[in-house]
């Protein structure tokens, strides 16, 4: 079964500005991919008016629900029990980002039921990467 994961979340975009802006966004799992996580945004709130997708490690968001995780582009740590906040790092700057705590936790259940975690190997089509990577898919 290769069937997608999608979780639509509500997000509290983090600004200099007062108060939280709330966004939608997409968080979603391909078991065909089974490491990784991507989390999409609305043009509406990218600098440039295009949708922003961002690609990550699934240990990764789940690691940052228990204690601060990640250094490179995306960072993820708890913020009191029922928050959890993500950092998106770039060129153009870091956007922060705050989900409820419970709706990671479902989505990730989800993933895990999808593909259980220590499995993902099993799910990895290498052949069909290498494809894709070198232009022959």
């Amino acid at each position: 079964m290769n069937s997608v994961i999608d979780q639509a979340v509500q997000v509290r975009l983090i600004a200099t500005t007062p108060g939280p802006h709330p966004v939608p966004a997409v968080l979603q799992y391909q078991p065909a991919d089974p490491l990784a996580v991507r989390m999409s945004f609305p043009p509406e709130i990218s600098l440039d008016g295009v949708a922003v997708d961002w690609a990550f490690a699934r240990d990764l968001l789940a690691e940052g629900l228990r204690m601060p995780a990640g250094r490179g582009d995306v960072r993820v740590r708890p913020a009191g029990p029922d928050r959890t906040v993500m950092e998106f790092h770039a060129d153009e700057g870091v956007a922060m980002v705050q989900l409820d705590t419970a709706d990671v936790r479902q989505f990730l259940a989800r993933s895990y039921g999808a593909v259980p975690a220590g499995c993902e190997q099993a799910h990895l089509d290498v052949e069909r990467g290498l494809a894709e990577l070198f232009g022959a898919a």
